[in-house]
C-alpha cells in the first residue's frame, strides 16, 4: 500500500511517496501552484498513476502546539482533498520539516538556486517518512 506524503505550501506543493511496503519515503516532484484546482487535478493524477491509497499532508503546528492561521489553511487543504479523492487523508507534525531539508541541503553543499527547487520535495520526504515511522513503532 502506497501512501504520499505532502508538503503544502502557498506556491509549491512538495511530493513524495513511499515504497509499496510503506517503509521509506521518496521525493516524487514539486507541484507549482499557478490556477485554482490544478493542484488537486495533479494530486489526482498522481495517486492513479502511484496507486496511493492513503495521502499525509504536513500540518504547520506553532511550536508550543498550537494550530495558527497556515495550520487552519492546511487542515481546510486536506479536507477538500479527502472529499475529492475519497481515500484516507491523515494530517502530521510538520513542525521544522522545513528547516531540517534546508539545513541538510546547506550541509550538503546546494547551491541555493537548487535548494529552492528541492527543498519542498525533501520536506514532504521527511513528513512521510516521520509518519511511515510512527506507524511501525504501533
Amino acid at each position: 500500500m502506497k501512501i504520499l506524503g505532502l508538503d503544502y505550501g502557498d506556491r509549491r506543493i512538495g511530493v513524495a511517496v513511499s515504497d509499496a511496503f510503506g517503509w521509506t519515503a521518496q521525493g516524487l516532484t514539486v507541484i507549482e501552484r499557478r490556477h485554482e484546482g490544478g493542484d488537486f487535478d495533479r494530486i489526482s493524477e498522481l495517486v492513479s498513476e502511484h496507486g496511493v491509497e492513503e495521502v499525509v499532508v504536513g500540518l504547520p503546528k506553532n511550536m508550543n502546539g498550537t494550530i495558527g492561521p497556515r495550520g487552519e489553511i492546511c487542515i481546510a487543504f486536506a479536507e477538500e482533498l479527502k472529499t475529492i479523492l475519497q481515500i484516507p487523508v491523515h494530517l502530521w507534525d510538520e513542525r521544522l520539516t522545513t528547516v531540517s531539508a534546508h539545513r541538510t541541503l546547506i550541509e550538503a553543499d546546494v547551491s541555493r538556486k537548487k535548494r529552492k527547487g528541492v527543498v519542498d520535495k525533501m520536506a514532504a520526504s521527511l513528513i512521510l517518512q516521520n509518519y511511515l515511522d510512527s506507524k511501525s513503532q504501533r
